[in-house]
């Protein structure tokens, strides 16, 4: 049985209403992930508040013979990969689903691309370095995620976040995808934004006409997730935290001043644009979902 605390989860009545809730697959999934999530204060919040929830409710979405394009918005250093790849192991190991997660980073330009877009845009800050809408390759990333949807095999790119001291560069590297995958989990902190009708911020009102090419992939999504933060200033502190721990495994990475001076140059885009999300959760400060 599902245990009170389960029970008192944001996103609990909404499956309890749409007959997602199944006590054995909860308790298989939660087993699952307390073997895999690394032990900490608010683990039980991440599995059965967040995780297990979201396994429910998209798996209650899939289809025989058909490939759910689940989307996932969230801000930078929230535990977007951490949730998409749990949600994958989820699916196969205990749902006996094929599933993939990939990430709108795979489709930022390269190293040369970008600069070259900086040098179009002079004194831009927002697209300086990537991030932004017009940082990505938008049809190469339709390209793959219609792939992807058909069912096709597919060379999904990667990118490299610690080439060029931290500033990032395409790998060479593919990632082959074969078959057609019951689940596709897209995530991405701007996934699913769309353009507002004014903007009083010249170089922002750039970035926002460049917006308007990712309805290519938005178009391929049958339901998004958003996961928004109780005051913007929280994601300054998580990819500071993100940006720490890829250095601490070995990896280049940007310093903490350089990560919060390429952070907080996001605050104005989480103020302004919003995605239209299928399903959302608020995180507290500790990324933990908010009752």
């Amino acid at each position: 049985m599902t245990t009170p605390f389960a029970r008192s989860g944001p996103l609990w009545s909404t499956l309890e209403r749409e007959g997602a809730v199944n006590d054995l697959d909860w308790t298989r999934a939660a087993r699952w992930l307390e073997g895999e999530l690394p032990a900490g204060p608010h683990r039980e919040a991440r599995i059965h508040w967040l995780t297990v929830p979201l396994a429910l409710w998209v798996r209650q979405r899939a289809k025989a013979g058909e490939t759910l394009m689940v989307g996932l918005n969230a801000p930078q250093g929230a535990g977007k990969t951490t949730l998409t790849r749990s949600l994958e192991g989820l699916f196969s190991d205990v749902f006996g689903l094929r599933a993939i997660s990939l990430s709108i980073d795979d489709f930022y330009l390269r190293r040369d691309e970008q600069l070259a877009l900086a040098a179009r845009h002079p004194g831009n800050r927002y697209l300086e370095h990537r991030g932004f809408p017009g940082t990505h390759d938008v049809p190469l990333g339709a390209s793959v995620l219609t792939a992807l949807r058909d069912g096709r095999d597919v060379a999904v790119p990667r990118y490299d976040k610690s080439a060029h001291a931290g500033r990032g560069d395409r790998s060479d590297e593919v990632r082959w995808v074969r078959d057609r995958q019951d689940v596709v989990l897209l995530e991405g902190w701007m996934l699913g934004f769309t353009p507002v009708a004014q903007v009083n911020d010249k170089a922002v009102a750039v970035c926002n006409e460049l917006l308007r090419a990712y309805a290519a992939w938005d178009s391929l999504l049958d339901v998004l997730i958003a996961m928004r933060m109780q005051a913007v200033d929280q994601v300054v502190q998580w990819r500071i935290e993100a940006e720490q721990a890829m250095r601490a495994s070995g990896r280049a990475g940007l310093s903490d001043a350089e990560v919060e001076d390429y952070v907080r140059r996001f605050l104005p885009a989480y103020e302004l644009w919003h995605p239209d999300a299928t399903v959302a959760l608020t995180l507290d400060a500790a990324r933990r979902p908010v009752p």
